[in-house]
């Protein structure tokens, strides 16, 4: 029997703010548990939340840039639940007016396009976490009142690749808005999948939700896994449990937690300590007027104005901190094809070496325009070149400097580049013979040996020109 798979999405995306949604507590990663935590965030009666208005700011940001229709008057709400790390018993959240609704993100994966549709973006705060040992667990407040955007779905993923796909495109378009730092390893940003199986043009399945993945990898392991597990069931002719599920990567497979609650098992009811919000247009404007250029939009322009090979471009965005330096590059040297070559290249080369993330890099522009000028120029030749980008790299020399102390200019002489090749000439006068006699493959040999003469600096160019001249004579 045929199967199709039915896939939603919850990602929630951790804001890169200095400060808590609702108290002026920080928001910074790593700190001693329970160190930043107040009467606010920690749950004590009687005290009132206020509202972060970059947080607004945030969501109406990625809300325009996901297609979104902005709700102009949202409010907060309380989802009720008991779990150890949720202090005040229940999570501030949106359910009935969300920020932002009815977007669409567009995906290609195996040379098609395909829009997916957002259902809702929401702002709501994090939970604290459980910390386990041996002996006990303890409580973690340092994440209560963290802002989250929670990015819903609709059910339009009909394989893992299509997943993926979506959460690259999301992540990057989260890190060109600075809306989230998108560090999988410290959980800012996670996914819940909600996967089913139907027949062919039936209706939805049952579903189950794998919570909180945070890694790109093991999503797709967990959405294989996980349509594997179900089409066995069906197959054998049970049922599937609406269920929530934990993937454990190690040994590869999900395991049960608890059945799948539904919105009104929460008592979703108006939060009374927040008013409802206004978005005015001066106030949506002025977020649209700042939003920056996202990485699909620097793709098509590398491309069509720049002339960037297509797959250049999508190194070049892979991350803004990449393009960013791409495009100071490209304005230092002039020369934007070879701002393209050199970090696609060598630059990339030596970042996998050396195990450098993308965000992590930090190279001066300046230097590296100006070894562009000096191997465009026919100062250096492209060994030179490449030999001092990674001393750049991995000491910032200075390039002019180092070149001379490792005496790697090219003879750029007449006289120096004359002397050479008669010498070699009058050396392998056979093969001369043969070059006249029309064996012109014996060119080759003779411009290696005149490079060999001149040590490796000669100008290639200015050799093979007067090495042509000369054998005409």
């Amino acid at each position: 029997m045929k199967w199709e798979t039915v896939i939603g999405l919850e990602v929630h995306a951790e804001l890169s703010t200095k400060s808590k949604i609702f108290c002026a507590c920080s928001t910074s990663y790593g700190g001693q548990p329970n160190t930043h935590v107040c009467p606010v965030c920690a749950g004590m009666p009687g005290v009132l939340p206020k509202l972060n208005r970059s947080v607004v700011e945030y969501a109406i940001r990625l809300g325009l840039a996901l297609n979104c229709t902005i709700t102009r008057d949202c409010k907060f709400d309380r989802k009720n639940y008991f779990y150890p790390d949720l202090p005040k018993a229940y999570q501030v959240s949106q359910l009935y007016a969300p920020i932002c609704r009815d977007g669409h993100l567009e995906i290609e994966t195996e040379g098609k396009k395909k829009a997916i549709r957002i259902r809702e973006i929401h702002m709501e705060e994090d939970a604290g976490k459980l910390v386990h040992d041996a002996r006990a667990s303890y409580m973690d407040f340092n994440r209560c009142g963290v802002p989250l955007l929670e990015i819903v779905s609709q059910p339009d993923f009909q394989s893992g690749g299509e997943v993926l796909a979506y959460l690259e495109k999301l992540r990057e378009t989260l890190l060109y808005l600075e809306v989230c730092d998108c560090k999988m390893q410290e959980g800012s940003i996670r996914a819940d999948i909600n996967l089913s199986l139907r027949k062919e043009g039936e209706e939805l399945g049952v579903r189950t939700e794998t919570k909180n993945m945070n890694s790109f990898k093991a999503i797709a392991r967990a959405i294989e896994y996980e349509i594997e597990r179900q089409t066995d069931i069906l197959e054998d002719g049970g049922k599937i449990v609406q269920e929530t599920r934990r993937w454990d990567d190690d040994k590869g497979e999900s395991y049960g937690m608890r059945s799948k609650e539904n919105a009104q098992d929460y008592r979703y009811f108006p939060e009374p300590d927040l008013l409802p919000m206004h978005i005015d247009d001066a106030w949506l404007e002025s977020v649209k007027a700042n939003l920056p250029e996202l990485a699909w939009q620097k793709r098509e322009r590398y491309v069509c104005d720049l002339g960037i090979a297509e797959s250049s471009a999508v190194v070049l965005t892979v991350h803004k901190n990449i393009s960013a330096l791409f495009e100071t590059l490209s304005q230092k040297s002039g020369n934007s094809l070879e701002a393209a070559n050199l970090i696609t290249g060598e630059i990339m080369r030596l970042m996998n070496n050396s195990n450098i993330l993308p965000e992590d890099l930090s190279i001066d522009a300046e230097k590296l325009a100006v070894l562009i000028a000096l191997v465009t120029g026919g100062k250096i030749n492209r060994g030179a070149y490449k030999e001092t980008i990674e001393a750049v790299f991995t000491s910032n020399v200075d390039p002019e400097k180092y070149i001379a102390e490792k005496g790697l200019m090219m003879v750029n002489d007449d006289k120096v580049v004359v002397e050479a090749i008669q010498s070699v000439l009058s050396d392998n006068m056979d093969s001369v013979t043969e070059f006249r006699a029309g064996k012109e493959k014996v060119f080759g040999f003779l411009m290696g040996q005149v490079m060999k003469k001149l040590g490796g600096k000669g100008n290639p160019d200015m050799v093979k020109k007067t090495l042509t001249s000369m054998l005409e004579k």
